[in-house]
């Protein structure tokens, strides 16, 4: 059965690993037990860039690729570039567009396309790939009657932006994640896995990623929560299909929350959940 290789997004074990960087090679090495093959970094913890490395190639785990805020690639580009080159990180990717950019506001979102492509030309000089990383409100449609989303990488060369398509906030803004996938054909190198259940419009979904939008509490029922893969309501059998048929490089696992679940154990049902299905 043809599958891809499996990597997990370090950000959803960041309560093992801040302020403990010494804890850095007994959660790797727990991933790796799991049967993860790689990691998608979100920091570097308190350790040096070739530290990192050396803590990786022991274990046997790929550094995939490494989310970094934007602003922090607008101001310090070229030693990102440096840190995550030395680690050996192939993709280089934007996790999260701030307000003022989004397609809702299009001006902002006018001025923000060409920034963005001054970045990922920049990363693509380095010989690494700019990814973008997507939540919902990508999906707004335009007064073209295309959505936000497809307008960004229509105005950008591929040589300088691809997608890591989020498939839980696809799911969530337009109920076609395995579609996104195959659309995005040859320029989707890694698509992130995450599963959740979601009932009613509930208000406090950014909550929950740690972004306060909504200080109330819902109370007619509707709610919002993440889960390890296969434990929520998103069918995973045709966006894996879908991520074979778009030529991806990798799927990486993402859980933001875990509630009353313990970092490691969701990420333990998250990698055997894949297991069964052949991955």
């Amino acid at each position: 059965m043809a599958k891809l290789p499996v990597g997990i997004q370090v950000y959803g074990l960041r309560d093992l690993l801040e302020n403990t960087p010494e804890n850095f090679e007994n959660v790797m090495t727990q991933i790796k037990e799991m049967g993860y093959d790689g990691v998608e970094l979100a920091g570097l913890y308190g350790l040096e860039p070739l530290k990192v490395k050396e803590i990786l190639d022991r274990v046997g785990l790929i550094p995939v690729s490494a989310h970094v805020a934007f602003a922090e690639m607008m101001e310090s580009l070229d030693q990102i570039i440096a840190d995550y080159s030395a680690i050996g990180v192939k993709f280089l990717v934007m996790p999260y567009m701030a307000e003022e950019y989004r397609p809702v506001n299009p001006e902002g979102f006018k001025s923000f396309l060409p920034l963005l492509n001054e970045v990922g030309a920049k990363i693509a000089a380095a010989g690494m790939t700019f990814l973008y990383h997507n939540h919902d409100f990508e999906f707004v449609k335009l007064p073209s009657g295309e959505y936000g989303y497809d307008k960004m990488f229509d105005s950008i060369p591929h040589a300088n932006l691809q997608s890591e398509l989020d498939t839980c906030w696809c799911d969530v803004a337009t109920g076609q994640a395995p579609e996104f996938v195959e659309k995005y054909t040859d320029r989707i190198p890694v698509v992130h896995l995450k599963d959740y259940i979601k009932k009613g419009q509930p208000k406090n979904m950014y909550k929950l990623i740690g972004i306060d939008e909504e200080e109330s509490a819902d109370d007619d029922g509707s709610y919002f929560g993440f889960r390890p893969v296969g434990f929520g309501q998103m069918i995973w059998e045709p966006v894996l299909e879908a991520s074979l048929k778009a030529n991806a490089e990798w799927v990486v696992v993402e859980q933001d929350e875990h509630y009353e679940l313990d970092p490691l154990e969701c990420a333990r049902r998250s990698r055997e959940y894949l297991k069964i299905l052949g991955w």
